[in-house]
């Protein structure tokens, strides 16, 4: 689940530095901000279970897809692997084959048979019966692996419910528990997307119509980055907060070199 502490900690940032009326930003005629992962990430199990393995620790990196932690899983490995036997076993279709093909040519001989008058009509009505016989069984065979087949897959997908895997590339925040312990709903590992970041801004009501999305702003981070960066405008909330004054305005900052720590204050100078 989506977490909400990074807008908590933003609103909470955010009010310390108004109360004490000193920012990065005063000094550069612009406003305060704070840089904020795009994305953070509190994964939890699908199914109940005793954690095997967990993959990764604290400030380790992940990749999207890649596999993070794993409930005990022995009985639907065993099942996965009994259902792939099934699936994958042609003895029952062969063997049916085999049979209808026996009778197809015992048809043949009898409709000669029976065309020469040597035979009654009864014997050939029960050889062709045979044969229809022998055809369902085989149709069954093989609508009995394609059964098969599905089986298999959702005893897959059964397995995977024990697998945790990462919905994003970026970074593990924390880790809530350990092999051994039982685990429900509750969280494992936080994760968050640090490229690209976020940068969160309160505006006062007076900006509200020259911000605009797709505008390119000036970030100067806090020391020791420092320096000056380039963010886009990606929303401005079309609700204004009347207690303070104030709107949201979120800008996408550029990481691909993970040079920028999220969590850090900022300033923000607009067009």
């Amino acid at each position: 689940m989506e977490s909400r502490s990074c807008r908590h900690r933003f609103f909470a940032a955010t009010a310390l530095w108004l109360a004490a009326g000193n920012s990065l930003a005063q000094g550069l005629d612009g406003l305060d901000c704070v840089i904020q992962p795009s994305r953070e990430v509190q994964l939890s199990s699908a199914v109940s279970g005793i954690l095997e393995s967990i993959e990764v620790d604290r400030g380790d990196e992940v990749r999207e897809g890649q596999l993070l932690a794993r409930l005990n899983s022995g009985v639907e490995r065993a099942s996965a692997e009994l259902a792939r036997q099934r699936a994958e076993s042609e003895l029952a279709i062969s063997s049916q084959q085999e049979k209808l093909a026996l009778a197809q040519r015992s048809l043949v001989r009898v409709d000669t048979l029976h065309s020469n008058q040597m035979i009654s009509e009864k014997e050939q009505d029960e050889t062709r019966t045979e044969a229809r016989l022998a055809q369902l069984d085989f149709d069954t065979a093989k609508e009995e692996q394609t059964i098969a087949g599905l089986e298999y897959q959702r005893a897959l997908e059964v397995l995977k419910l024990r697998e945790i895997t990462s919905p994003l590339s970026g970074y593990v925040v924390d880790r809530y528990k350990s092999v051994g312990e039982y685990v429900e709903e509750q969280p494992i590992l936080l994760l968050a997307q640090v490229n690209p970041l976020y940068v969160e801004v309160i505006a006062p009501v007076d900006l509200y119509r020259t911000i605009e999305p797709g505008m390119t702003a000036k970030i100067y981070p806090e020391q020791p980055i420092g320096g000056e960066l380039q963010a886009l405008v990606k929303t401005v909330d079309p609700v204004v907060d009347a207690a303070s004054g104030t709107f949201r305005v979120r800008l996408e900052l550029d990481n691909s070199d993970n040079a920028i720590p999220a969590g850090i204050s900022c300033g923000v100078k607009f067009p």
